[in-house]
């Protein structure tokens, strides 16, 4: 089996990402859970809360021989397959995540399939250094990032002026 460690997107099952990432770190199986922050409004009363940034996915840094293991888990659904075969990400797209998420900028995740685009750098604001693949564009301060083989892109607010085509 293979001893290298990858960062793999798990499907998790409907509203359990936090119980499912809980019960992997008392495995002792290093993971992440991007969150955000979010008001949320009762009848009688506000309140900030986090909430998965993509709903149904955690990810988990492991090798092939534990696989099982992480299916194993409460809350755990399945594997990402890409082409046949489990579905992993490079780590300077996790690192991406928390450096999106490390920034007071509003993020929306918008789940659906799009086409390839230009693929940019931007070179100057909070998002400096990402590289990224534009998929849309709105009103020249909103951009689309395309996050690899998962299906998913960010929507964030940067200058137009800060992106470099690569």
């Amino acid at each position: 089996m293979d001893n290298n460690y990858k960062w793999y997107p798990v499907c998790t099952r409907s509203r359990a990402e936090k119980k499912a990432y809980d019960e992997l770190l008392k495995k002792d199986i290093k993971c992440y859970l991007p969150l955000k922050k979010i008001l949320k409004q009762w009848s009688d009363r506000k309140k900030i809360v986090e909430e998965p940034l993509i709903k149904s996915y955690v990810f988990v840094y492991i090798s092939a021989r534990e696989y099982a293991e992480v299916l194993m888990t409460n809350g755990i659904a399945r594997f990402l397959y890409f082409s046949g075969n489990i579905a992993s990400m490079p780590e300077q797209q996790i690192e991406n995540l928390k450096l999106l998420l490390a920034t007071d900028a509003e993020l929306e995740v918008l789940e659906y399939d799009i086409k390839a685009g230009e693929q940019v750098i931007i070179k100057a604001g909070p998002f400096k250094g990402m590289l990224a693949e534009i998929v849309a564009l709105h009103n020249k301060r909103r951009l689309i990032l395309r996050l690899g083989n998962m299906g998913v892109a960010i929507e964030i607010n940067t200058s137009m002026a800060f992106v470099e085509k690569m």
